[in-house]
């Protein structure tokens, strides 16, 4: 069966700094009308900072939308033009959240964090043979560099604590990939 759906029309509802909303009608795959609330958002990189000795570098910040201080691997937006490359953005903000330099940055794979309403994709990658630096935080930010072994990490996501689903995703794909 094909299930697709067939965009008849949109309209902005908001456009912003971060992220467009819009509504489109469409037509569904039974040939009836409904409607889609959209988010468009440009993207982002997550990075996961391996060590040699087993621990990862993580960075606690507070998230707005849950009101929560949160644990998460290194991040940010596709937010350098049209063009921006993920690889390009995951080592600079690697570099500027937590001072790291890595000689190897791998890919992991990309994840759609809410596919249901967001058109987000979300890459991630492991970097591997880590240099410490000085960070270099945007204005505005605020962060915890938080350093731990990988068992920690793994037993904080399994009980709950940590529900990030871009460190969650990052922790799996360099699992599998034997990264860890």
């Amino acid at each position: 069966m094909d299930f697709t759906e067939r965009k008849v029309d949109e309209t902005y509802c908001f456009r912003g700094r971060i992220i467009n909303t819009r509504v489109d009608n469409i037509i569904l795959p039974n040939g009836k009308p409904s409607m889609r609330e959209v988010c468009e958002h440009p993207g982002g990189v997550g990075v996961l900072p391996i060590w040699q000795d087993g621990t990862v570098t993580l960075v606690r910040q507070f998230r707005y939308p849950f009101g929560e201080t949160m644990l998460e691997i290194p991040a940010g937006k596709l937010d350098h033009g049209p063009d921006e490359d993920h690889y390009t953005c995951g080592v600079r903000e690697l570099k500027e959240e937590t001072g790291c330099t890595a000689d190897e940055v791998v890919y992991l794979g990309c994840i759609y964090p809410s596919p249901g309403f967001s058109n987000e994709v979300t890459h991630l990658y492991a970097a591997r043979g880590l240099h410490q630096g000085e960070t270099m935080l945007d204005e505005g930010e605020f962060l915890e560099l938080v350093r731990m072994p990988v068992k920690e990490l793994e037993e904080r996501i399994a009980n709950g604590e940590v529900r990030d689903a871009k460190t969650v995703a990052a922790m799996y794909q360099a699992h599998i990939r034997g990264f860890l």
